[in-house]
């Protein structure tokens, strides 16, 4: 008895971890992350440079050290080692893509890069490396209500870029988590002011919505949002079925009054065409014949029109029709 409970357990177990796995693979909502675009740069040069100024330091203090006073003792290469530390402190570099911001005593003093630059040691502090390549940002919205009460998920990207590493630095703390977050309630904002239906069709509109938010947003803190794309929109599936029976009534409706407004079109031709047989008897006959050759003419058949056989001697003169019976009996 035991062993029954300990299987149906364990088969109760598997089949929740099999639908969380899959609705987990069939979620396609992005986590909020950002990444910087390009190959990640080593920074092996900018160490060995700062290997290279040490060295070279050190090695100048103690050849003027022996220069002066013809040996090297302690006080030499404690003074040498303390030139060299104040050397490499004070002097950097930045890549071509990095802008870094230098305080004195705690104040903004400037900006310095890309290349070498150098620092008062002590006086002078980097407060941040920003980096001024575009970069993205991926974030999205689960279970976000519109404005008529439907959950959706929706997938976004952003393409931003820092333009004034100062601001970036001094009026936010953390500018990359407060794009993210700031985006992903936009994101938030724009689905709940909206319908389903303009949310599903409109996709360049709600681009475009997002996109003035954030510029007004984040413009205070040096950046500059380039693009925000929706990636992807997730509509219930009940709400699919229902919506897929709407649109499908529509295009039906569509359909009927393009054929009624035809039909009104071809009774007004109509109406004129038998306007113009109506006092023309021989004019409708010919045209009659014309449409009868016109439906066998490619098919190459032939069409029996019964009539009585008065109609078909209506037409014979009484001479002519006497001189036939003659010639049938002979």
């Amino acid at each position: 008895m035991m062993g029954m409970k300990k299987s149906c357990l364990f088969e109760e177990s598997a089949r929740r971890l099999s639908e969380g796995r899959n609705s987990a693979r069939n979620r396609s909502v992005a986590d909020v992350s950002t990444e910087i675009i390009g190959e990640r740069a080593s920074n092996s040069g900018v160490i060995l440079f700062s290997t290279v100024v040490f060295a070279a330091t050190f090695a100048a203090v103690l050849l003027a050290s022996f220069a002066l006073r013809g040996a090297v003792d302690v006080l030499a290469v404690l003074a040498a080692l303390i030139a060299a530390s104040l050397t490499t402190l004070s002097t950097h570099i930045a890549q071509e893509w990095e802008r870094v911001v230098v305080l004195r005593l705690g104040r903004f003093r400037r900006l310095a890069g890309p290349g070498m630059f150098l620092t008062i040691p002590v006086l002078e502090s980097l407060a941040m490396r920003t980096d001024s390549r575009v970069r993205v940002t991926t974030f999205g919205a689960e279970r976000t209500l519109t404005s008529d009460l439907v959950p959706l998920d929706v997938d976004a990207v952003l393409f931003w870029v820092v333009w004034d590493a100062k601001a970036a630095c001094m009026e936010v703390a953390d500018f990359t988590t407060s794009v993210e977050l700031a985006a992903q309630t936009a994101l938030r904002d724009a689905i709940g002011r909206a319908g389903v239906a303009q949310v599903a069709l409109r996709r360049e509109q709600l681009d475009r919505e997002l996109k003035k938010v954030l510029e007004e947003e984040v413009a205070p803190w040096g950046i500059t949002i380039m693009s925000v794309q929706v990636r992807d929109i997730l509509i219930p599936d009940e709400l699919q079925n229902v919506m897929s029976l709407e649109a499908q009534a529509e295009q039906r409706k569509k359909a009927r009054i393009i054929l009624m407004e035809a039909e009104q079109d071809i009774a007004a031709l109509l109406s004129e065409t038998g306007e113009s047989y109506a006092g023309n008897d021989c004019a409708l006959n010919l045209r009659a014949m014309h449409l009868l050759y016109e439906s066998i003419k490619d098919t190459g058949s032939s069409v029996v029109v019964p009539s009585a056989l008065s109609e078909g001697f209506g037409s014979v003169k009484a001479d002519d029709l006497a001189e036939v019976l003659k010639k049938l009996g002979r």
